[in-house]
């Protein structure tokens, strides 16, 4: 059985480290897991994330931005996600178009029904199964970045920016709620790490074969 699963949350909220502790839970369980990420995951996008993240970029446009992202989730859709569920496999996705929906449309404040249609032709047309975010205040998430040395361009963007990222987040939340489950990524990491699995294991059934 093919099943997509994507994580979100806003910079610093331990979305990354968890994605992969998720994906390692779910083949320790059997499951056929394939394990990628956004802006990246193919040669052709982990070049376009190089350009996305540099500080040396501050001049980007938000279009050119999400353009950006969409021409990286493109190839990663085509190259990677498309044919791991065509085999019938399990995908656990580092990001995918909600972080566009919440960074580009909610932070920039970009025109979302345009965001939606360019999004539909990257992608496809294809919707996560389900989607996990991990939901922190926005200063505690980027205080983490800065203590971890971790700062990138999107990091430094205002923090009005990213109280509107988080608000975008939620909202999108609310309104696809058979999708998304809201995880408090201000727990430990094993208390979210476990919330995240009792999310996922339901979903998936029982392992056949």
């Amino acid at each position: 059985m093919s099943f997509f699963i994507t994580i979100e949350g806003p910079d610093g909220s331990g979305k990354s480290t968890q994605a992969r502790l998720l994906a390692d839970h779910l083949k320790d369980k059997g499951y056929d897991v394939l394990f990628t990420r956004e802006p990246g995951g193919t040669e052709i996008g982990d070049q376009i994330r190089r350009v996305i993240m540099s500080l040396d970029n501050k001049r980007m446009s938000p279009q050119a931005e999400f353009l950006l992202f969409s021409a990286s989730r493109a190839q990663l859709v085509r190259e990677v996600i498309q044919p791991k569920l065509a085999a019938g496999g399990v995908v656990v996705c580092d990001r995918f178009y909600d972080s566009s929906l919440a960074y580009q449309g909610y932070g920039h404040q970009l025109d979302l029904d345009q965001l939606r249609s360019v999004t539909e032709f990257v992608t496809g047309s294809l919707v996560p199964d389900l989607t996990l975010l991990l939901d922190l205040p926005s200063e505690v998430g980027l205080n983490r970045r800065r203590e971890a040395g971790l700062w990138n361009r999107l990091d430094d963007y205002d923090l009005a920016f990213h109280e509107r990222v988080r608000a975008g987040y939620l909202r999108l939340a609310e309104a696809e709620s058979q999708r998304w489950v809201v995880i408090d990524a201000a727990r430990s990491k094993t208390e979210i790490q476990s919330k995240m699995q009792e999310a996922v294991l339901p979903r998936l059934g029982a392992k056949s074969g």
